[in-house]
């Protein structure tokens, strides 16, 4: 069985081993080059990195995130689907090999490769974008790199990608094995995961470790403030340099959840549209001397592992409980 998967699934294996392979050798030799870089610049690196320095970073970034949508749809959907939609697997089970090991030796030998393949992109990428991360996490202020935390750095970083990988491979295994055809199979696993990945980082990471909070009143020269949805929404941005800010409320005077005062937003309109500076600014000062403050919540830096390992444990026990169902459905529902 173990030899019969290798041959089948060796084509995808060796694809992806020499994209991973490419992508590891150009950042070995670029690599020394920004850590040097680095030492000699520190948190001001960001504002010394060349175009194509961003180009890899990107890259980087792309490849990892793509890593385990690739995997899911072109090593986990087809694994079983293929075999269904052929007809192939009667003849497997009827070489003395049961329905548990089959599936079984495929689940494991693709989800071992999964796990190998996302785990050498994320090492590769993680080590050639450190010193990037650490100037970001160190003050170094830019709109263009993110901090580790910022949940499209976080997918690519540290263990988090290798059971992504997992969880990507067996999902695909389990949609095949409903679905019993191949493209439709991957198309599904594509917009699966793709869902996954987006409500991940909305609605479950942020809960996966003790947040902080800071409340930073509303005034002229304080936390730099933008609004948001025709002034009914005010968002401060504090100066916490690596962190990840997960929601944001307005307190009024008492420290009660409040709207923005309709106030503000006829203050903006008043001489021009959109606002000057200093009309901006005059607005920001009345609606602060009214005791407003706005509440920021964040998760710090220091709690990247923390999340790391929560998130690469949730999405193993969702592989894991994936590979339960496809076990029962093989079993009792497959003839």
């Amino acid at each position: 069985m173990i030899w019969l998967t290798w041959r089948q699934f060796r084509t995808q294996a060796a694809v992806m081993s020499a994209a991973v392979t490419a992508l590891a050798a150009t950042l070995a030799i670029t690599g020394p080059q920004l850590a040097d870089l680095y030492r000699a610049a520190g948190s001001s690196l960001v504002d010394r990195l060349s175009s194509s320095d961003q180009t890899l970073y990107y890259a980087g970034l792309l490849v990892v995130l793509a890593v385990p949508a690739v995997i899911g749809m072109f090593w986990g959907a087809p694994l079983i689907a293929r075999e269904l939609e052929t007809g192939t697997h009667y003849l497997a089970w009827n070489q003395g090999v049961t329905r548990t090991r089959w599936l079984a030796t495929k689940l494991g030998l693709g989800a071992a490769a999964a796990m190998t393949a996302a785990g050498l992109a994320a090492l590769a990428v993680s080590w050639w974008s450190s010193p990037i991360d650490r100037a970001v996490n160190g003050g170094g202020a830019t709109d263009t790199y993110f901090p580790r935390l910022d949940p499209v750095a976080f997918a690519a970083r540290g263990v988090v990608p290798m059971a992504h990988a997992a969880f990507a491979f067996v999902l695909g295994v389990t949609l095949g094995l409903i679905i019993r055809r191949t493209l439709p199979a991957m198309a599904t696993t594509l917009v699966v995961y793709t869902a996954v990945q987006i409500s991940a980082p909305m609605w479950i990471r942020p809960h996966l470790a003790a947040p902080d909070r800071t409340t930073v009143p509303i005034e002229p020269g304080g936390a730099p403030i933008s609004i948001q949805e025709g002034a009914k929404q005010i968002v401060a941005h504090p100066e916490v340099p690596g962190a990840w800010e997960t929601s944001q409320q307005t307190l009024n005077a008492a420290g009660q959840p409040a709207p923005v005062p309709s106030s503000f937003a006829d203050c903006l309109h008043t001489e021009s549209d959109p606002p000057t500076l200093q009309q901006f600014d005059r607005c920001i000062a009345d609606l602060g001397a009214l005791g407003y403050k706005q509440q920021v919540t964040y998760q710090p830096a220091g709690n990247f592992w923390a999340l790391q390992w929560a998130e690469t444990g949730l999405f193993l026990g969702l592989a894991l409980a994936l590979t339960g169902f496809c076990t029962w459905w093989i079993r009792h529902r497959l003839t």
